[in-house]
């Protein structure tokens, strides 16, 4: 959420930041500064109110200490409407917090400078791309052919047991998958990351402190008995970790990673591009996750970028760098920078991470703040990653790996499968 006095300061900033979304939010804004004019000269009132209320109570404690009981009672008389007020201004001051906090909701964050103006995807920049497309003497398979061929993972038995988009992995295809998982957490704690299993359903607060809710409750299952959301990403109970918390001093960089589940209701996706492990409403994640100083976020990024890139290299994968267009970039993202994979037998990007800053965006809704050197608060900055997202991967490896004898796994993945080939 935007600060409230980053809108009194910075509102034609804000307004035109914005249109890189092809948002025009000039009438929410000035509604948001009409209502925030009201509540200060209410918030004024109800101060006053208090301050005098104080002030006569005071009062009518020395006049009763000097026996002056008749004038005691005429001033303690005067508190009467004082109360009445006070409670009126009280009123008026939390309905206005209330009907500003619902108008701020509505307000994405502002994109980053380096982020261009565009309507979609296809406005996205390529900043950068690594590899070459694998070429293959005969037609390639599709990795919902080879997984059925060799018997890795199973689409028609998830529909049976649960339904569409919760596939069942196994023999190599489950070794394969918790080989990839164990590969990406050893490279996040390489690369300083401590680990963390959190839980995989989490509570409204924690839903609205990193920006799901209220803007994405239509794709997060809902449990409606206990009035709890399944995690759609491990970003969520990663970042609500640190929710209403004050770190002491401005000497922080925390870095955390998490393997998790991921539930995704995926709410009008239909069509080719769902085919396989291409839209899951189950899938398997890890996630990097930072808190920053806000002269730090610009090279946490960068560092998060080169992470995934190291990974992918590993993984001796066909990938390229998009940085997101205002309009692609998600709602609480300042920016975003996706990776994709080349899959050879679909001919096609396939999206495997996205790395985002969120500046103080989540921090204003987390209440994450942090003590500056002159004993002030101010808000951190959050940053997250796919590090990586499993389905896509699997696929883009058994597509692009593909022999006449079967498939190739990465070298470095050895260790962790105990195979080199799946035959």
């Amino acid at each position: 959420m935007l600060e409230i006095q980053r809108i009194r300061t910075d509102k034609e900033s804000i307004i035109e930041g914005l249109k890189k979304r092809n948002i025009d939010v000039t009438p929410i804004v000035d509604n948001i500064l009409e209502k925030d004019s009201r509540w200060r000269s209410a918030k004024g009132e109800l101060e006053n109110c208090s301050a005098e209320l104080n002030r006569i109570a005071k009062q009518v404690g020395e006049l009763f200490q000097q026996g002056k009981q008749e004038e005691a009672n005429q001033a303690k008389a005067q508190t009467a409407v004082l109360k009445e007020n006070e409670s009126a201004y009280k009123e008026q001051v939390k309905q206005l917090e209330d009907e500003i906090n619902q108008l701020m909701y509505q307000l994405p964050n502002v994109p980053n400078e380096q982020v261009k103006a565009g309507k979609n995807e296809l406005d996205n920049e390529t900043v950068e791309e690594v590899g070459s497309k694998t070429t293959f003497s005969g037609k390639a398979l599709p990795h919902w052919e080879i997984t059925q061929k060799y018997d890795l993972i199973d689409f028609e038995l998830g529909v049976k047991v649960t339904g569409a988009g919760f596939p069942i992995y196994k023999g190599k295809g489950a070794k394969l998958q918790r080989a990839l998982i164990a590969f990406f957490l050893d490279e996040a704690h390489k690369a300083g990351y401590e680990e963390f299993i959190p839980p995989l359903v989490v509570n409204e607060a924690s839903g609205f402190g990193t920006g799901q809710l209220p803007d994405k409750e239509g794709q997060m299952y809902y449990v409606n008995e206990d009035d709890l959301y399944l995690i759609p990403t491990a970003e969520v109970p990663l970042t609500n970790i640190y929710r209403d918390v004050l770190l002491p001093n401005e000497d922080f960089s925390i870095k955390m990673t998490g393997y998790t589940p991921c539930f995704r209701r995926e709410a009008g996706s239909y069509g080719k591009d769902v085919r396989g492990l291409n839209r899951l409403h189950q899938f398997d994640k890890v996630e990097i996750v930072r808190i920053e100083h806000p002269d730090n976020s610009a090279r946490a990024l960068d560092e998060m970028v080169n992470h995934v890139k190291g990974l992918l290299a590993k993984l001796g994968l066909h990938y390229r760098i998009l940085r997101l267009c205002g309009g692609d970039t998600g709602f609480a993202s300042a920016m975003t920078y996706d990776f994709e994979v080349f899959s050879a037998a679909q001919e096609k990007w396939l999206e495997v991470s996205s790395v985002s800053r969120f500046d103080t965006f989540q921090a204003n809704r987390l209440k994450l703040r942090f003590k500056t050197a002159d004993k002030k608060t101010a808000l951190c900055h959050t940053l997250n990653g796919s590090a990586l997202a499993l389905p896509r991967i699997v696929a883009a490896l058994l597509e692009n790996n593909q022999t006449e004898d079967g498939i190739k796994i990465p070298e470095v993945l050895h260790k962790y499968t105990g195979f080199e080939m799946i035959s």
